[in-house]
């Protein structure tokens, strides 16, 4: 039998499991197209490559708006902020699922892209704040869980959908979703008024710290040579491999698992050697993109190098959150919206390169092109960075 104050403890974590579902539906709506990128194609008579726009200006617009929203958002009160930005995104959805054009499926996800930039501008403050005393590390750690399961269940799961139902169902069901999330945030999340305001004379600083710049320049290009391959990886996968449409469902559901492979890795070793880390999942990143064509000849050597590349920008990503919050400890938010802006920014250009290689070159050639950045940040990181980073305490 539950007594009240363990009644009380479950009230309390259900507004960030609440959260945590809100995390888990955006990132699933930022990569769907990836899944249904063909789908979406086909029905529009249009090229993969004008398709891959979808993503381009999605991630576009999320890096050139989270830091103003961010400063827009801290002028309101957090729950309201949240419930509109929930509510507006599920709108958006229904509008992507009845597009009856390229153009208003772009300004549909140019809408969703706007709420994706205030929620994760917003989404770890209000963790934290919500978060019962003394589990705040758990918040943040729900938060990352959320985005995790979107690679692992979302994305594929909404591809799945799309392949048997429709593409535009898809949607609807990440609206349908979402309504019902916004329906619990109504009921159950707290106001959080937002005592502090954005911290915008921070900037100048982070701007002058070498090693933050070096750690964005670095996060520019590998995030664009990863989504160079990643972004057309399902037509890769069904016209230079051959899959059938269940093993590239698998596949993406095998880079999804890989993260929390990776994670596990993280937490495990990065304490005992982080200088270590981060040239090998660089060189990680290059070697198995510059591979990815010859894997294709054998679906298990796909499989095996999609893990070990989904494993790769894992690592990447958690160890320059880690030391993001190490080098800025005083201005974190901030240091972590424009790491996000940047990340988003290298989705853009990443898939836009992709689209390039796919219209003037050939699909299978999307390994070599995204390897060939991903040795350029290697030589940047051999170079540049890692003496940066050895010359910080």
């Amino acid at each position: 039998m539950q007594t009240p104050a363990s009644r009380t403890t479950i009230r309390e974590w259900l507004p960030l499991i609440a959260l945590t579902f809100s995390a888990f539906i955006f990132n699933t709506s930022e990569f769907i197209p990836i899944g249904l990128l063909s789908d979406i194609a086909a029905d529009f008579s249009i090229s993969e490559a004008k398709a891959g726009m979808l993503i381009s200006i999605y991630a576009w617009f999320v890096a050139l708006l989270s830091l103003p929203l961010m400063l827009l958002a801290s002028k309101m009160e957090y729950r309201k902020l949240l419930l509109w930005t929930v509510f507006l995104f599920a709108a958006c959805q229904i509008l992507s699922a009845l597009a009856p054009g390229y153009y208003v499926l772009m300004a549909s996800r140019i809408g969703v892209a706007c709420t994706h930039a205030i929620f994760w501008s917003i989404a770890s403050p209000l963790a934290v704040r919500i978060a019962p005393k003394g589990k705040i590390t758990t918040a943040l750690g729900m938060i990352v869980t959320g985005t995790s399961i979107a690679m692992i269940a979302g994305l594929p799961l909404g591809r799945i959908i799309g392949l048997y139902l429709s593409w535009r169902i898809t949607f609807v069901c990440i609206a349908v979703a979402a309504f019902l999330v916004f329906l619990l945030l109504t009921i159950i999340f707290p106001k959080v008024p937002n005592a502090n305001p954005f911290p915008l004379a921070e900037l100048p600083s982070l701007l002058e710290n070498r090693t933050l710049l070096g750690i964005y320049l670095f996060t520019a290009l590998t995030t664009t040579a990863h989504y160079t391959g990643y972004s057309y990886i399902e037509p890769f996968l069904g016209q230079v491999a051959g899959l059938g449409e269940n093993w590239i469902t698998f596949v993406l559901v095998t880079f999804g698992i890989s993260g929390i492979f990776g994670s596990f890795l993280f937490s495990r070793y990065f304490g005992k050697f982080p200088r270590l880390f981060i040239p090998v999942t660089s060189a990680g990143l290059a070697v198995f993109m510059l591979l990815l064509r010859v894997s294709a000849y054998h679906l298990y050597t796909v499989i095996l190098l999609c893990f070990l590349w989904g494993i790769a920008i894992t690592e990447f990503s958690l160890v320059f959150q880690a030391e993001i919050i190490r080098f800025a400890p005083r201005a974190t938010t901030i240091a972590m919206s424009i790491f996000s802006g940047i990340f988003n920014l290298g989705i853009g250009t990443g898939t836009l390169a992709g689209g390039g290689v796919c219209t003037w070159l050939s699909i299978p050639y999307i390994g070599y092109a995204g390897g060939a950045i991903a040795i350029i940040a290697f030589i940047y990181c051999i170079a540049k960075l890692l003496p940066l980073l050895k010359a910080e305490p």
